[in-house]
């Protein structure tokens, strides 16, 4: 392709991929802003590799792009960042709380590789095994993770427990 053709397919890419991964980005991160940095940083690096990404699947290299961009984030920090101050909270429980408020805290109440689970299989509808490869991990280490953060949001969330279905 030329270097125009090369650019407009970009900036149609990037439009497109800005709200099919912004949602992933932000439940990754835990924070909007800080899914909105993580996209569009990730979006910048992409610019540059556009040439040899363009054409395969640039879809599946972006989200390798956020999982690994977004660990190399918690790798630099390495600490717990409190989002609000726990008085805060307290009074707060006392009023009604919208239903995807309360998902989302119950969300970053769970450890990393956890919440990174449960997002990738729940909300970008990924396979235990691309999962697995996004992640870097065993499908085994995914099945542990995302029973463990079930296990965990259902007693959070209050939510009923699933009987196994047995045949």
């Amino acid at each position: 392709m030329s270097e125009p053709t090369q650019e407009t397919a970009y900036v149609t890419f990037a439009a497109a991929a800005w709200k099919r991964h912004h949602g992933l980005a932000t439940l990754l991160t835990g924070d909007s802003h800080r899914g909105e940095e993580l996209l569009q940083d990730c979006l910048v690096k992409l610019y540059v590799r556009w040439r040899r990404v363009a054409d395969g699947d640039p879809d599946a290299y972006l989200k390798r792009m956020l999982v690994n961009g977004n660990v190399s984030w918690w790798r630099r920090r390495r600490r717990e960042l409190l989002t609000e101050a726990p008085e805060r909270l307290d009074a707060r429980s006392s009023s009604p709380r919208e239903p995807d408020d309360e998902l989302r805290r119950a969300l970053l109440a769970l450890p990393r590789q956890q919440r990174a689970v449960v997002v990738l299989r729940h909300y970008a509808d990924m396979t235990e095994a691309a999962t697995a490869d996004l992640l870097g991990c065993s499908v085994g280490t995914v099945k542990s993770q995302h029973s463990r953060a079930m296990k965990r949001l259902r007693s959070t969330l209050a939510l009923p427990q699933t009987e196994e279905i047995t045949r």
